[in-house]
């Protein structure tokens, strides 16, 4: 049984981090199973990242403001709509997820939900005038479009227990999917020498991997305060080859912030910021890690975190990446609360742990990955859930002769 699948998404740029990545990733092995995978996004057509997209993109764009309003994407879903057996819209509050519902409601083509953890509370708590703004949106967009979905999406238990926190106003069909990535290429070692090759002054240090949007939501603050006091309280030789590394886009205004605080915190010779990496150097940042860090304030998933794992990188992750207790029982590495104390003890765990023990972690990072992570499963919960709720692909109409 193939289906016909279009996913819906603001953007297929790369810089947008998860969604766009679990689209991509979740995609190669739905392809693999003889699935039919197309995207229709509210990017401009000329955008590079369009053009080098692995799946065929529909560009409905350039939307108008950081909305990206476009109403070429409401007339394109309706005129195409019955191509697919079902569309999945990829995050919310943007034009996409309300033009989606716009083309689909009361049509014969179901659609599924993944809000990709963007109704979490965090938001609510932290930004509550932008909350406030999505208040007034909610009760006539993104309410509709959950409550008429064939299924909201999550990707974990404690993503579906969080989203019902955030709008009294909430009515859905909530299903938990698996959710992955793929297993990294078999080339470590060419890996780490492309990451090397790329930053050679990292050879022989000992690695502390943050990877991922230099972001508020995310923590680089506790990390980089920890890491200035943990110093401190280390001799020279404890302290000799510990170093951070930045790996993420950080140009923007919060990223620049974070730099000025590494220097107020003398760290410049502990950190190297290596902005947005991919392919060989990407995986080969993980090869030459010696932990993980993401000490985030809300995290859905976090891909790097399983990419992570995959690598056989022991992982310090904050209580609010929701896949926290999934790493805890398996001992794949340490997890702790998403302020400076939980951060400093994360990091002296690190920089304390006897070899013989930090082996046993990696092995379970593995093993982990393996069992809860790795793509595969995550497609096939994928297309279970469309079964589970009664989707039959199409049969083509044939043409009359």
């Amino acid at each position: 049984m193939s289906f016909r699948i279009l996913h819906c998404i603001a953007s297929v740029n790369p810089v947008g981090g998860g969604p766009i990545e679990g689209v991509k990733q979740l995609s190669a092995v739905n392809r693999r199973q003889g699935h039919t995978i197309e995207v229709v996004s509210l990017d401009d057509p000329a955008s590079p990242w369009v053009r080098d997209c692995p799946i065929k993109c529909h560009a409905m764009g350039p939307g108008r403001l950081a909305y990206g309003y476009s109403p070429k994407l409401v007339s394109w879903l309706r005129a195409h709509r019955s191509d697919y057996d079902v569309v999945i819209v990829n995050g919310l509050w943007q034009f996409h997820s309300f033009g989606a519902w716009l083309a689909l409601r009361g049509s014969p083509t179901p659609y599924f939900v993944y809000p990709h953890g963007m109704l979490d509370p965090w938001f609510k708590r932290t930004y509550p005038l932008k909350h406030l703004k999505k208040w007034l949106y909610w009760p006539w967009a993104e309410y509709r479009l959950l409550r008429d979905a064939t299924a909201v999406l999550f990707t974990c238990e404690d993503e579906r227990r969080l989203a019902r926190q955030s709008f009294w106003l909430y009515k859905c069909d909530e299903y938990v999917v698996n959710y992955g990535t793929s297993a990294p290429p078999a080339q470590a070692d060419a890996q780490r020498q492309a990451f090397l090759a790329r930053f050679p002054h990292l050879a022989g240090k000992r690695c502390l991997l943050f990877l991922g949007r230099v972001h508020v939501k995310k923590g680089p603050d506790l990390l980089l305060n920890s890491f200035a006091s943990l110093l401190k309280r280390l001799t020279p030789d404890e302290a000799r080859d510990l170093h951070i590394v930045m790996a993420g886009p950080s140009d923007d205004a919060y990223g620049h912030a974070m730099k000025s605080l590494a220097q107020s915190l003398a760290l410049e010779d502990r950190i190297t910021w290596t902005g947005m990496v991919s392919g060989d150097v990407k995986w080969g940042a993980f090869r030459c890690a010696d932990a993980f860090i993401l000490p985030s304030h809300q995290e859905n998933f976090g891909i790097a975190v399983a990419e992570a794992l995959a690598c056989g990188v022991p992982v310090l992750i904050s209580n609010q990446v929701n896949i926290w207790r999934e790493v805890q029982q398996a001992g794949a590495g340490f997890v702790d609360s998403d302020d400076l104390a939980g951060t400093g003890r994360l990091l002296d765990t690190w920089v304390a742990a006897r070899p013989t023990e930090w082996a046993h972690v990696r092995d379970n990072a593995v093993k982990c990955f393996n069992r809860r992570f790795l793509i595969d499963r995550s497609a096939e919960s994928f297309i279970q859930a469309m079964e589970i709720y009664g989707l039959r692909p199409n049969v083509p109409k044939l043409s009359p002769i």
